[in-house]
């Protein structure tokens, strides 16, 4: 390939991408953040010239000044761009994003997606624009979610797919083959940035929405919660149970206790906890309810 590639990455993902490109492209630069080291590390023992850190309001100016390249590609970048830098590229200045773009668009779509129920997901190349994943696409590809489908297990397709994609529409750029789409934004969705705290279970929801959260939020990641005489509950795995219930008690109560899974009623049925993180000295109690954070 004869374009020069400046390549915006952070994390594992990004790593197995900028390893990929380099074994068929000239990458020019990196940009990453500071807490990924296994991209420093790579970029250090193969002199690829790397700038650390967020580069917004002209933070990386002095280091960009230096170099010139063809495409842009931005690979689970942590930081938002700004024009400076999507103005920098000769030809194009790509995103890659984990959702079939209108649809949600913002931080880590693909919880949201199974948060939602949604069958299908994918990744979407596209344009980068000063809005929030706004501009055209380039290319999309979809990616089917399983009923029991984690937001780790996505992720794990977004490793093996990934990569794929990129060089498609590097092989695209190179033969002066790419089409743009426009974007509808009447069909668009936005949704935000999620942190471990924004797992809370609200025993209200329905079981449908709470098995949703859990295997969206499930290990690797921190996990959906809630909480039992004030102590914090990772939930991990559920499974619906038709154990019986009354419709007048108290979303959260503990039903049954079968060995080491836990019957919890729900405004609409009980769901039994097969996978859950608790402190040692926790002792559950039939009738006792799982509550809200205090």
């Amino acid at each position: 390939m004869t374009s020069f590639y400046g390549i915006l990455a952070s994390g594992n993902l990004g790593l197995i991408c900028i390893k990929q490109i380099s074994k068929v492209a000239r990458i020019a630069f990196v940009l990453t953040d500071k807490e990924s080291s296994s991209i420093i590390n790579f970029c250090d023992q193969n002199e690829l010239p790397l700038f650390i850190g967020n580069p917004r309001n002209g933070k990386a100016n002095f280091f960009l000044k230096d170099y010139q390249v063809d495409v842009l590609l931005s690979i689970n970048y942590l930081f938002i761009i700004e024009k400076d830098i999507i103005d920098l590229p000769k030809k194009y200045a790509i995103n890659f994003h984990g959702s079939l773009l209108p649809k949600y668009r913002g931080r880590t779509p693909h919880v949201w997606a199974i948060i939602n129920n949604e069958t299908e997901t994918g990744i979407t190349a596209h344009i980068i624009s000063e809005g929030c994943d706004e501009g055209d696409i380039v290319y999309q590809e979809k990616i089917k979610i399983d009923s029991h489908s984690t937001g780790a297990d996505i992720l794990n397709k977004y490793v093996d797919i990934y990569p794929s994609i990129i060089l498609k529409v590097m092989k695209d750029i190179e033969a002066d083959n790419i089409t743009l789409t426009k974007q509808d934004p009447l069909k668009a969705t936005w949704f935000h940035k999620r942190t471990p705290e924004d797992g809370e279970i609200n025993w209200n929801w329905q079981k449908e929405r709470i098995f949703n959260w859990v295997r969206a939020l499930a290990k690797p990641y921190p996990g959906a919660f809630s909480y039992y005489e004030n102590c914090k509950i990772a939930i991990h795995n559920i499974a619906y149970s038709d154990y019986c219930f009354n419709a007048k008690e108290e979303n959260g109560k503990i039903l049954a206790i079968n060995n080491s899974s836990i019957i919890v009623k729900t405004v609409n049925g009980a769901i039994e906890l097969l996978h859950i993180e608790a402190g040692e000295n926790i002792n559950f109690k039939i009738g006792d309810i799982f509550h809200g954070r205090n």
